[in-house]
This record gives structure tokens, sequence and C-alpha cells, in this order.
């Protein structure tokens, strides 16, 4: 705004909650508006315009009577938000003479009364805000311009810049709210006269709509500008986090939601704002509400937006290239689906963007389609009669359709597109078998802690234990992790004796761990070893891994009992004699088969000293290793024949895999059975 204004307009808003700085961070609604005109060229002021609104939820404590003097009688006599904007407007009309040549702006004292009260609540409750409220002038901003020596006045209310203006108080108006009308239009009237002469020419900005957009990988972004919102729900989009923080201008491309490992959203979404400013009101509206749910806001970084809504492939810049459109995401395509057949699809009377340069399938990086496909259409009329067509059939198969955004298609086209830089080598054939962890004993030397929080490390868990540290065995600290590899809040430590375990988990039990009470109680190495090797502890006792549990052979493998060994004298003499005499019992017929390829044992072990917390070294983690009962048994077919020669052939390969078990055991190779 170059052209001079002609009058400025105090505003001031009061809502039954918190006031001041903290001002709209309580999500209470507005009750009470106050303004009055300033006329910059007359330098003089209007009349003080007070009028109540009327509340959605009728509720008023007795200490937000005595600050205010509102009362009951004065919210359930007034007007809603909408017909008091109206009143607003025409109040402005009829004491400015609005014409073709007029100009005026709103000023507030801060940011909070439009940024934080009006423009949320507007939108919460569907009213549209006329058009003056997307422009204003903070006075804190203006008063820095024109007395840039002057000390940080963020930090001064109403009353002290007053002082330091050396303005007179006016005893007169000390009605809440009236009296901060009052001074904000002394404090415009100080500054625009001499001896600062200051011009109100740049008001402060606020986005009428959320703008879609891209974001390299390259890009710099500030720390201090990015926010992350956990807690939306699944089906939410970014329009929806843009209305969640209506009033603060997010940057082009700054909602990105987060995607879990499976690629459906998880509830989280990261927000950049065009200021540390803007961020910094955000971290306001911490557990303010999206329908029914609280919403978390935290700070984040500028990395993790990069993670999220970063790209570089060019095919993904020229599809979102066009700007303001609307993204429709595809899933469960058929693997054969072309352009053509997805525009037929959607017909008519939802015009795909661009045809077939509208559409953009995802793909493996061998060129394999995932089934997943993004389609742009040009306004939300052509996407809400596209997402009509959810879950209708092509082909033979039925497609889910859901709202995306431009961060989602980054998102899940990094994911599939990606090729690891370190490719994943191939599991050995025969598996290093690690040594047993704890030897299994029933003496009950052990405590299990349950309860643990899940940002714990040893440090914390021996200053926990305080002076039972020095009875924990060496290397005894285990701390258990669930099949993602994440602290599953359990750990084991052993101890000297069961004497100095019994006496810890009753020391200890329920004691406190940042916030947190955590249960100690008193277990065996054997109880352990369970829960470590993928079994549970419950009340019902022991349940084991699921690798261990014994399933018989299916009843067409027939099985045969064991028949004595017989060989010939050239075979018996390529043989020592002990290892004929005494051969290694064979093993059971009763086969374990696995419910998965691989067991990845869900522990660690870390391997504190006999020193203080403060000498430990960094922790070791013990890296997985398959299950020997992963590998299937290996079968010799029975060869249905009555030959005496077959049937001594038959013995000579039986006697001779005997032998191999004899001798390959001892060195760690895993026993196979035979049926």
């Amino acid at each position: 705004m170059t052209a001079s204004l002609d009058y400025l307009v105090a505003l001031f808003g009061v809502t039954t909650g918190a006031h001041g700085r903290r001002l709209g961070s309580d999500e209470k609604e507005l009750v009470l508006l106050l303004w009055q005109v300033v006329d910059l060229t007359n330098k003089k002021v209007g009349k003080v315009h007070e009028v109540f609104i009327k509340p959605n939820n009728l509720e008023l404590t007795e200490q937000c009577t005595e600050e205010t003097g509102i009362t009951m009688e004065n919210l359930t006599a007034a007007e809603p938000l909408e017909e008091v904007l109206q009143q607003f407007n025409r109040s402005l009309s009829n004491e400015l003479n609005i014409g073709v040549d007029t100009s005026f702006c709103l000023c507030t004292f801060g940011q909070l009364h439009i940024r934080q009260v009006l423009h949320p609540e507007a939108c919460n409750k569907n009213v549209t805000l006329p058009e003056c409220f997307y422009s204003f002038f903070d006075l804190r901003k203006e008063l820095k311009k024109c007395c840039p020596g002057s000390p940080d006045l963020h930090k001064l209310d109403l009353s002290d810049i007053s002082k330091h203006l050396n303005l007179e108080d006016n005893a007169e108006n000390n009605r809440f709210g009236v009296s901060d009308i009052t001074a904000t239009s002394n404090v415009i009237l100080a500054i625009i006269s001499e001896p600062y002469n200051h011009r109100f020419t740049d008001p402060e900005r606020i986005n009428h709509k959320f703008e879609t957009g891209t974001c390299s990988k390259m890009e710099i972004i500030d720390d201090n500008t990015i926010v992350r919102a956990r807690g939306l729900p699944w089906q939410s989009s970014d329009q929806d986090v843009a209305r969640f923080f209506r009033g603060l201008n997010i940057a082009k491309g700054g909602a990105a939601l987060c995607l879990n490992s499976q690629g459906r959203r998880n509830g989280e979404a990261l927000v950049r704002f065009v200021n540390e400013e803007h961020r910094d009101l955000a971290l306001q509206r911490h557990k303010h509400h999206m329908g029914n749910r609280y919403i978390e806001v935290y700070k984040a970084t500028g990395e993790d937006f990069l993670k999220i809504a970063g790209g570089t492939s060019n095919e993904v810049a020229h599809f979102l290239s066009k700007e303001n459109q609307v993204i429709v995401r595809m899933r469960g395509l058929p693997f054969t689906a072309t352009t053509e057949e997805v525009l037929t699809f959607f017909g008519p009377k939802c015009p795909v963007t661009g045809g077939k340069e509208g559409i953009l399938f995802v793909k493996y990086p061998d060129g394999r389609p995932t089934g997943d496909a993004f389609v742009s259409f040009a306004c939300e009329e052509y996407a809400q009669n596209a997402l009509k067509k959810h879950k209708d059939m092509l082909g033979k198969r039925y497609i889910e359709l859901f709202r995306s955004t431009a961060a989602e298609v980054q998102q899940v086209l990094n994911r599939y597109t990606s090729v690891p830089l370190i490719p994943i080598a191939p599991a050995p054939i025969i598996p290093m078998l690690p040594q047993p962890f704890v030897c299994k004993t029933n003496m009950r030397d052990c405590i299990r802690m349950r309860g643990l929080p899940y940002a714990a490390n040893i440090e914390d868990i021996l200053h926990f234990l305080g002076e039972f540290t020095c009875d924990i065995r060496p290397h005894g600290v285990h701390m258990v992790l669930n099949q993602q590899g994440r602290p599953s809040g359990d750990a084991f430590i052993q101890m000297k004796s069961t004497d100095r375990a019994f006496l810890t988990s009753q020391r200890c039990h329920k004691r406190t761990m940042k916030d947190r009470y955590v249960e100690v109680f008193q277990c065996s190495a054997e109880e352990m070893n369970f829960v470590l090797l993928g079994g549970t502890l419950n009340r019902n006792g022991l349940s084991p891994p699921p690798c261990k549990l014994p399933c018989l052979s299916p009843p067409t493998y027939t099985t045969f009992p064991t028949q004595t060994a017989v060989i010939s004298a050239e075979a018996a003499a390529l043989y020592q004699q002990p290892v004929l005499l005494s051969p290694r019992a064979l093993q059971p017929s009763t086969a374990y088969y696995p419910t998965s390829a691989q067991l990845y044992m869900n522990y660690s072990s870390y391997y504190p000293s006999n020193q203080l917390p403060s000498q430990l070294s960094t922790p070791l983690l013990l890296p997985p290793f398959p299950h020997p009962d992963h590998f299937p048994p290996a079968r010799v077919q029975r060869l249905g024949t009555s030959s005496r020669r077959e049937r001594r052939s038959i013995n000579e390969i039986l006697l001779l895999l005997l032998l191999c078990v004899n001798l390959l055991t001892p060195l760690g190779c895993p026993i196979v059975s035979y049926k």
C-alpha cells in the first residue's frame, strides 16, 4: 500500500478467556468488539463503538466478569458474530462516507486480535470476513519504525508505551477494552505528529487461501519456520491444515502430510510458515481442535520438512507445475491400466487437467507399476465429482480415491522410485549361530523392569537403580526391542544373587523415571530368555516365541522307523572303528515349521562397567540372527522297492548322513533331521 491513507480504524477484541499476550491461545470465543476511527488528515478521533457478541457456548467465569465487567445479560441479548460484522461495515460506511478515493485500514496493538481471534473463529463458524480484515497495521511494528532507538517494544504493553511517549492517562475511560482502544488511538495520533511524522505505508497481509506448490530438496529452509502438527484425522487434507492455521501465512506448498511405511497418512503434518513470527503464533495453537480432535503443535526443522515435501524428479515437477490444481490419488489400479482407461473412468463430468499430462502413474525403479496414480483437476467442483467415483470398478478391480497433496505426491514417488545406495545382500545359506545368550537356570537372580520411558537409556536405568547398581553382573543389562527395532519399555537386569534381586524388586518397585512409574519384578534367567528370544510373559505364564512352536508332520509325509544301518565291508573300511561303534543318536521326527522366513531376536544388550554411570561406554547393539529352526528340515523320500540290493544302498546313504551329522555338529553347524 503506497498511497497515503485517509483513516485508520483502531480495533480491539475481548474473549471469555486469557488476555494480553495469551489472547486466543485458549480457543475461547470473541464476546466484545471495540473500534474507533482515527482521521489521519485532520488528526482527530471518532466515537468509540462497543458491541457485544453472542457466543455459541454461553459460559462466563467469575474471573472473566471481574476483569472485563461483562455479564451474562450482555451476552444473552447480543447478536452473533456474523450480524456484528455487518454492523461494523455499516458503521464505517456511515462514519467515513466511503467513496471512490476514500482509503482506510485497520490497526491493532499486536497481531493477536486479528490473526489469533477473528480469523480462526470466523473459519470455525463459517463466517465470511470482510475484505478489510485481510490487511492491518501492527502498532508495535510501526512504533519500532518511527522510534528505531527505543527499547524492545514487543515486551511493553499500551500503558508502558503511553508513558514512553509522554501521553496523558485518561481516567474517565477506565472500562476494560474502552481504555485500551482509547490508548491505541492516542498512540496513533502521537506518532503521526511532531516530532515523529510517521506514515503508515506497509500493512500486514493475511493470505486468503493456501497455495499449493513444489519444494526442491536443494532448497534451504529456515528451521524457525517449521512446526509439526500431530493428531490430524486420517482423511484431512492440506486445505484442512490451512484452515486450522487460518490467520497465519503458510508458505507456498508449505503443508506436507506425513505417510507411514504402508503409504497411508499417519495423522501428522509438517507446516512451513513465511517467517518465525507466524511460527511462534502457530505454537500457541497447541491442543486447539479440528472437529472433535485436539491437535498437538511442536517445533520441527527444515530437514524434517524436506524429507517429506522435497523432491528432485523432473516428471513430478512437471506434473505439479500447474498451480492451484486439486490432486486426487487413485489406489488399486490394474497393473495394465493406461491413461485412456483412467480418462474414461472419470468421464466428461470431471475432466482431467491437460488430458494425459494430468495423470501420473507411480512405478518401481524397474518400471513396474505399483497400482497407484495421481490425477489433477482444475477446480474443486471437478475434484468433488471425481471423489464420488470412490470404489467404482475399473476392469475387474474397484478403485479407491482420496484427496491428495503435492507433498504426498513427492513422498510416494520418493518411496517407490528411490534405489538404496548399498544393495541388500542375500542371506547366507548356512548362517552362523549365536552362542546361548544367558545360561538357563531356575534361580531367580534377575529382575524385570516394565513401563520404562521409550527415551530411557542405560544411564537412566542405572540412575534409577541407585545403590543397587553395584550388584549388576558384567554385561547384565538387557533392553527389549519390538519388531520395529524400537524400545518396548521392558528391560532385564542380571543381579549377582537372588537376595539382591529380591531386595532390588522390593525397593525399586513403582519408583518414577521421567514422570513415569516403573514396575520391577524378580524373575529367572529362563524367563528372561523366553522374552529375549521373542516370547512373552503374562499372567498365564510363559508364551514361547513363534519359532519354538512344534508342529507335527503333515499326514501326507509318512515317517518310517529308524532301521539298523548295514554297509558293506569296503565302505566300512573308510571310517574309524569308534565312529562305527558309537554313532550319534538321530533327532526325533517332530519338525518345526516357522511362522515367517526369518526371526529377528528382539533384544539389545548393553555392557556396563562397574564404574559410575558417567564413565559408561557407548552401548553396543547386538545384530539380529536367524534362528536355526527357520531352516526347513531335510527329508529323504522313501523308495518303494523290495530289492535287497536297493535296501542296502538306502542303508548306506542313511549311515553317511549320520556320519555327516557327527562330524559337523561339533563345528557349530545346524543339525538336520530327516523323515
